[in-house]
């Protein structure tokens, strides 16, 4: 089984969009979608669900009254402030556990809370694993490896999962790139999308994870487009599509048209194009087919 995930340095660049024409030109490949602080991939694929469970991705205290000699050490030691007149504040409780261990009597403890949710789905172009985190909730990065493994258990039949993977370079994309077998990085044509394609690039080479990249829009600045090639170039990386800006794309999506519509347009076809570069790299023996 390989794993493709497709990312970029910020969002808004249309991996998203880019993913759900791979996932309709491989047809049977396992889905997920690894942005889970903002995740968007369930609006194009239409998904039943199946399966939806809570995920305790946090730990915060919280006190037992009746054992509280009031001493204050709890206080004195919290640097987050999270305990205002010896009453724990679970918004601004880090976790940390030092109030837990300072206090003489045991009066204080860390409980496991509920961030977000696990969700598994059926699409009519394969299962689907996604999630939902909850507003200003904390540790998206477990939620996304909950969602990948979810999405290798259903996969264990199926030779690819495509994976949309979390935007930037933090914790989430460490969780959605690591032990992947390639990236896709959607960049766009601007001095901030060239910038950020540097900082992902080198989170995948950090992580031994081979990458390839395309350029969306790319025609809205072709100088930009033309520094972004010098680039791959000099980091002998393949730059192996560059997809127009197409009004058609954003037709289909406000109209909410499948996904097929979407390889219609100038825009999708040169996706499809794309998808073929991916999949000799994934796949090159040949011998493998979806």
């Amino acid at each position: 089984m390989r794993q493709l995930v497709i990312t970029s340095g910020k969002g808004g660049t249309g991996k998203t969009t880019v993913t759900a024409g791979f996932l309709a030109l491989a047809w049977r490949a396992v889905s997920a979608d690894a942005d889970v602080d903002a995740p968007n991939l369930h609006l194009l694929l239409h998904p039943k669900v199946l399966e939806e469970k809570g995920f305790k991705g946090a730990k915060t205290v919280v006190k037992d009254p009746e054992l509280c000699t009031e001493c204050g050490k709890c206080e004195e030691h919290c640097r987050f402030q999270a305990i205002q007149n010896l009453t724990p504040d679970p918004f601004r409780c880090e976790g940390c556990g030092v109030c837990a261990y300072v206090c003489p009597v045991g009066a204080l403890k860390l409980e496991e809370v509920e961030t977000g949710r696990s969700i598994v789905s059926r699409t009519k172009y394969g299962p689907f694993s996604h999630a939902r985190l909850y507003i200003g909730a904390e540790a998206s990065g477990k939620l996304v490896t909950e969602v990948r493994k979810n999405a290798e258990k259903l996969g264990e039949s199926e030779k690819l999962i495509i994976i949309d993977g979390a935007p930037g370079i933090g914790c989430p994309v460490i969780a959605s790139l690591s032990g992947t077998d390639l990236t896709l990085i959607v960049a766009e044509p601007s001095v901030s999308g060239l910038h950020d394609l540097e900082r992902v690039l080198g989170v995948a080479r950090h992580f031994g994870v081979d990458a390839l990249v395309c350029i969306n829009k790319y025609d809205l600045c072709p100088e930009m487009t033309g520094e972004i090639a010098h680039y791959c170039l000099r980091e002998n990386i393949d730059l192996i599509g560059k997809i127009p800006f197409d009004p058609a794309v954003l037709d289909v999506m406000e109209q909410e048209r499948s996904v097929e519509s979407l390889l219609q347009t100038e825009a999708g076809k040169v996706i499809e194009k794309v998808w073929d570069n991916v999949i000799s790299r994934l796949f090159p023996d040949g011998r493998e087919t979806l």
